[in-house]
């Protein structure tokens, strides 16, 4: 089925919340969905666990080893540069499984989606408005808090022969794709809220909440 299939018209009710890694997406969603009574979606949640044999399927497909990528070959087998591009083109797929997940709610309120691999680009061909979406992304300064508040940010999740340099590939990745999502997000009229910690998440999820007004 094409992107644009919407039998119970889920998709056209959708908000969306893209951006970075780490720029609190999905703090954000919470707040915004219990204060407004709304059905939130975690792109990460799903994509990690929900979409795993179609990841499985996708590599045998491919002509892939079924199990992907080790640890040492993801993160030490390319430059950052490299992987973030084999991370953008992963995204059409990884789109394709948000949707067919999407399509199966009914619901009469507006639902939201978050995630990073929720990109404008992606998201706009579905929407009636590009007020639809927001891309949330971290400064510099703000995403350096995150990794001394939450050593998880920059995790490799599994052995590696030199592991500061895999931290520093797979954040530096983080990066770049954020880095896109922006420029992304202003070539096609995408809000981009910049999170620098001058607000507390209450008061991210305010700007959010403001910025889709017209549909809550």
């Amino acid at each position: 089925m094409t992107g644009t299939w919407d039998p119970h018209g889920s998709l056209r009710r959708m908000l969306w919340i893209g951006g970075a890694q780490w720029a609190g997406k999905t703090t954000v969603s919470e707040l915004i969905a219990h204060r407004y009574g709304l059905t939130a979606y975690h792109y990460d949640y799903h994509d990690a666990r929900g979409h795993e044999d179609r990841r499985i399927a996708r590599r045998v497909a491919l002509g892939e080893p079924a199990a992907g990528p080790t640890p040492e070959q993801r993160w030490l087998s390319g430059t950052p540069e490299e992987l973030a591009a084999e991370t953008l083109a992963g995204f059409p797929a990884r789109f394709a499984w948000v949707l067919d997940d999407l399509r199966a709610l009914t619901t009469g309120r507006p639902a939201l989606a978050e995630g990073w691999g929720l990109r404008p680009e992606l998201v706009l061909p579905l929407v009636d408005s590009p007020r639809r979406m927001v891309v949330l992304v971290p400064t510099e300064e703000f995403r350096r808090a995150r990794l001394r508040a939450l050593p998880r940010a920059g995790a490799v999740h599994g052995p590696v022969s030199d592991p500061a340099l895999a931290q520093r590939n797979r954040l530096e990745r983080d990066r770049l794709v954020g880095r896109d999502a922006v420029l992304r997000a202003r070539e096609l009229g995408v809000r981009v809220i910049e999170v620098d910690g001058s607000a507390d998440a209450e008061g991210v999820a305010g700007m959010v909440a403001e910025h889709f007004g017209e549909y809550l």
